[in-house]
C-alpha cells in the first residue's frame, strides 16, 4: 500500500498522458467526470494524495537516509519530515544495538587441536549515511568479518590460552572487528565467545590430567601435614628431654583419660623415665 501511495501522483500523470495519446474521447470523459466534482473536493483530494506520498514519520530509534535524484543529501529524523514524491527516496536505518550470532567455526589452534567455537557480536550504527553508501549490506558484511576474525584470532593461540584467557581474546576480537567496520559507520560494542567444543578424546585426556593433578595436590598436602607433625613432635621431644617431670605429668593425664572411658580392663603403661626419676631421688 505504501509504495502505491508514493507513486500515485506519477500514476495519475501517466493516465492523463495515455489518455491524451489515445484520443479526445477519453479526455472528454475525464473532463466530464472532473466537472461533476466541486473544485474544493478536487483540491482536498490532491492535498491528501500529496501528503500521503510526501509526509514521512521516523521513530526515535531510526534514521532516514534521503536520496534526491540518486544523490544522498543526508539523514533525517526522528520525527516528521516531507519528501518530494518521485524525486526523493528514503532508506531507513535502525540505530539500536544489534545482536549478531556468529555461526560455529571449525578452528585448528596453534598446537594443532581441532575445536569448534561460536561467538556473539554486539554492534550499532553510528553513521546512517555510511552504513548505506559505503557497504551494500552492513549486517551481512559485519557477520562475514566476524567469522573470519574469529577463525584467525582463535587459530593463532594455543588451546590452554583459548580456554583460560577468554577476556583477552574477547577484547582482541572487538578491537579488530571494530577497526574493520569503522569505515561503514558501525561501532562494535562487545564480542563474547559463547561456547568452545572439544573432541571427545581430548575431553577424556583432560579429565585424566585433571584427576592426576588433584591426586598430586592431595599427596603434597599429606606430605606437608606429615612434615609439620614431625616438626612439632621433634620440638615436643626436645622439651620433654629438658624437663623429665613433664613425662610424669603426661603419664597422669593419660591415666585420667583412660579411666573416664567405660571398660573392664585398664592397661597402664609405665615409662622407663619414671623409674629413672625414682632412682635418682633414692640416690640423692
Amino acid at each position: 500500500m505504501k509504495p502505491i501511495l508514493d507513486f500515485l501522483p506519477f500514476l495519475l500523470f501517466l493516465v492523463v498522458v495515455l489518455a491524451s495519446v489515445a484520443g479526445g474521447d477519453i479526455l472528454r470523459l475525464i473532463g466530464g467526470v472532473a466537472v461533476s466534482f466541486s473544485p474544493f473536493i478536487v483540491i482536498a483530494i490532491a492535498i491528501i494524495v500529496f501528503l500521503a506520498a510526501s509526509v514521512k514519520i521516523v521513530p526515535e530509534y531510526q534514521r532516514a537516509v534521503i536520496f534526491r535524484l540518486g544523490r544522498v543529501i543526508g539523514a533525517k529524523g526522528p520525527g516528521l519530515f516531507i519528501l518530494i514524491p518521485i524525486i526523493d527516496k528514503m532508506v531507513k536505518v535502525d540505530l539500536r544495538t544489534v545482536t549478531l550470532d556468529v555461526p560455529t567455526q571449525d578452528i585448528i589452534t596453534r598446537d594443532n587441536v581441532s575445536v569448534s567455537v561460536d561467538a556473539v557480536v554486539y554492534f550499532r550504527v553510528i553513521d546512517p549515511v555510511k552504513s548505506i553508501v559505503a557497504v551494500e549490506n552492513y549486517l551481512y558484511a559485519t557477520s562475514q568479518i566476524a567469522q573470519t576474525t574469529l577463525r584467525s584470532v582463535c587459530g593463532a593461540v594455543e588451546l590452554d590460552e583459548l580456554l583460560s584467557e577468554r577476556e583477552k581474546l574477547n577484547l582482541q576480537l572487538q578491537e579488530i572487528i571494530d577497526r574493520q567496520t569503522d569505515p561503514w559507520g558501525i561501532k562494535v560494542v562487545a564480542v563474547e565467545l559463547k561456547r568452545i567444543d572439544l573432541p571427545e578424546e581430548l575431553r577424556r585426556a583432560m579429565a585424566k590430567q585433571a584427576e592426576a593433578e588433584r591426586e598430586r595436590r592431595a599427596k603434597i598436602i599429606a606430605a606437608e601435614a606429615e612434615y609439620q607433625a614431625a616438626q612439632k613432635l621433634a620440638e615436643a621431644a626436645q622439651i620433654l628431654a629438658t624437663q623429665p617431670i613433664a613425662i610424669q605429668l603426661r603419664y597422669l593425664e593419660t591415666i585420667q583419660s583412660v579411666a573416664n572411658k567405660p571398660g573392664n580392663t585398664v592397661l597402664i603403661p609405665i615409662p622407663t623415665e619414671l623409674f629413672r626419676v625414682f632412682f635418682s631421688e633414692g640416690k640423692g
